[in-house]
């Protein structure tokens, strides 16, 4: 194998498919990229055995050819050679396998394992196919991930929750993400093809590679999905994951539904002030006491060991006075998500979930647990 490439588009595909690989890896071959050459183009895979990351780039072939590098070392040569080099990658099989990098008078030897040893992710039969706008895969991920669960034991709460709800009328694409303390759900239209998909759990990682690929993709994403795996294409790039084997609960039981009471306030002002009087919380429970009354909330944090803080903000607001508590860093996250100048509270009491909207965006609806303050 012998490839001229350019080193930009070089280190951009290295810097996708380098991302997948463990730092750590009981198995050697994981820390390798595979590379591949031929008919005018390279082809480099990563995986962990969970997810594969592909990514094809036009190159000048010399000599059509495979071998794996380690992918970590690989990236971090190609991001300190100079900009705009010719990057020239060389199998040299004469000296028992060792891949030769160079470009201008710098020059690298890397150990390589044998290609025979690399895995081979087997995508398997992906009978539900559509497509999704990169912009409305984005704001899926974006609006739904800071609730996944962290917790291992609730492994089918460790990623993003995608099905057709076709109780909606008109049917629509429901992503949804809970830890047990707040839930967030955002709908779009339903993709043609999309309507017989299978309820799917795409796992927390998988979701982080993809957002990171999506940074710099444009137009339509390819899906296409099974019972146990899925994969994006896009732009060259194609990711290939296993899903999540599990039953993700029902969550329409945690959405309240008889919540009457309107809290409407400016979101940016909101999160600012929660922002500054939860300086002083306990890092534990990061607790703030929301006090509402006609047309105004009284935010305050109560800190035995360091202080209190109070602050009023104006609000619409005409129910019954309220005492809610609430984790003032979950609060932060769901405001952030708020892109319309009003965030709307629907409450009931304080011991009841709240949902949270976008005044100006029906697709987006957070649950957030109260706090006992």
């Amino acid at each position: 194998m012998k490839i001229n490439v350019e080193r930009g588009a070089f280190l951009k595909a290295l810097s996708h498919v380098q991302s997948v690989v463990e730092r750590r890896n009981t198995i050697p071959i994981l820390s390798n990229v595979l590379i591949e050459a031929g008919k005018g183009e390279l082809k480099l895979t990563a995986t962990d055995l969970d997810i594969e990351i592909v990514e094809g780039l036009p190159a000048d072939v010399l000599r059509n050819g495979s071998a794996t590098a380690p992918a970590h070392m690989l990236y971090d040569i190609v991001r300190k050679l100079p900009d705009g080099a010719q990057v020239q990658v060389e199998l040299l099989s004469s000296e028992g396998g060792r891949l030769a990098v160079s470009a201008g008078t710098s020059r690298f030897e890397l150990a390589c394992l044998p290609r025979e040893d690399f895995p081979q992710m087997a995508a398997g039969t992906l009978p539900h196919k559509f497509r999704l706008a990169a912009d409305d895969l984005k704001r899926i991920i974006a609006k739904t991930r800071f609730a996944i669960s962290t917790e291992e034991t609730r492994y089918y709460l460790n990623g993003i929750y995608v099905h057709a709800a076709k109780d909606a009328k008109p049917p629509v694409m429901r992503a949804v993400a809970t830890d047990g303390h707040r839930l967030a759900r955002y709908e779009l239209e339903l993709p043609d093809g999309a309507g017989d998909m299978p309820g799917v759990i795409i796992p927390r990682k998988t979701v982080g590679e993809l957002m990171k690929l999506l940074d710099d993709a444009d137009g339509a994403i390819d899906i296409s999905l099974s019972d146990t795996k899925i994969q994006f294409g896009f732009n060259g790039v194609e990711l290939t994951s296993k899903l999540i084997d599990g039953n993700f609960p029902p969550y329409e039981r945690v959405i309240p539904a008889g919540n009457d009471k309107s809290l409407v306030l400016e979101a940016k002002e909101f999160a600012q002030s929660v922002d500054r009087v939860s300086t002083i919380s306990a890092d534990k429970t990061r607790a703030v006491k929301l006090n509402l009354s006609k047309d105004k909330v009284t935010l305050s944090v109560v800190n035995p060991e360091s202080g209190t803080a109070t602050e009023d903000v104006g609000a619409t607001y005409s129910a019954g006075a309220l005492e809610i508590g609430f984790n003032a860093r979950y609060l932060l996250d769901i405001t952030s998500q708020i892109e319309g100048k009003e965030v709307r509270f629907l409450l009931s009491d304080a011991g009841s979930p709240a949902i949270i909207e976008d005044a100006e965006d029906t697709r987006t609806l957070y649950v957030l647990m109260p706090l006992r303050v």
